[in-house]
């Protein structure tokens, strides 16, 4: 038996997660979230880390970025293994993440989808191959109630493009104006607002005369709860480190 803590149980991912924890009669759950709940939970919930007092094996994250450095408080004093799914994160928090996964199992991801990891390497092998002669370009469409652009997901498929190239590209964000002419050495990111898309991710490869497009469209948001639940049972049998969904892919 795993017992789960959900980090943001009350918002929208966190909601999906807990449902699907409910689904499994071998993980058990409780909660933290500074949020006030739509109705009452049928599990423990905790208004902060300070308050905890049931031992949980593995931590899972889909909190807010003012939120993670109370998490990593806490998971520096109990050493209790966490997987961040929460994107939006800025250098200073990544870097720290990086030094407490030092002493504690850590595993961070800008999108939790197994699909999404899986066109991660998709992409770098495109980018192997055709980079000499293709340009590329990243589209990115999300719900009109995203706060962060261009989202993790799109930075990761760029990051990983860009260091199959030796992090030889630079990267353009949206073009305006009459003198945008493209560089050789861009890739450019584009982020689209709208509706409820879940999360839609084209990565284009143009060259002279064809066009090779990889796409990735979630349908629901429990694609992001699968990865993240078979990210915290892979998580908890690591030694210290900082692991990615590569990790559990293999």
């Amino acid at each position: 038996m795993l017992n789960i803590l959900l980090c943001g149980c009350f918002g929208k991912m966190g909601q999906i997660v807990t449902e699907m924890l409910h689904e499994r009669s071998d993980l058990t759950l409780i909660g933290v979230d500074v949020m006030p709940p739509k109705q009452q939970p049928d599990f423990p919930v905790f208004r902060s880390f300070d308050e905890i007092n049931i031992k949980s094996d593995v931590i899972i994250d889909f909190s807010h970025h003012t939120m993670i450095n109370a998490l990593l408080d806490y998971v520096e004093r109990t050493k209790i293994p966490a997987v961040i799914c929460t994107t939006g994160l800025d250098e200073t928090i990544l870097a720290r993440i990086r030094e407490v996964s030092k002493s504690v199992a850590l595993l961070h991801s800008g999108n939790m989808s197994l699909g999404i990891n899986l066109l991660l390497k998709l992409v770098q092998k495109a980018a192997e191959v055709l980079s000499q002669t293709f340009d590329v370009e990243i589209v990115e469409r999300h719900h009109n109630k995203k706060l962060d652009s261009p989202s993790g997901t799109a930075f990761m498929l760029a990051n990983a493009i860009n260091e199959e190239l030796n992090n030889s590209k630079t990267f353009t964000y949206g073009r305006h104006g009459k003198d945008t002419l493209r560089k050789k050495e861009e890739i450019g990111i584009h982020a689209v607002r709208g509706g409820t898309i879940v999360g839609e991710h084209s990565v284009i490869f143009a060259g002279v005369d064809e066009v090779i497009e990889i796409n990735h469209r979630a349908t629901s948001r429990r694609v992001f709860g699968t990865g993240a639940i078979k990210a915290a049972e892979f998580l908890v049998l690591q030694q210290p480190g900082l692991y990615s969904m590569d990790d559990v892919l293999k």
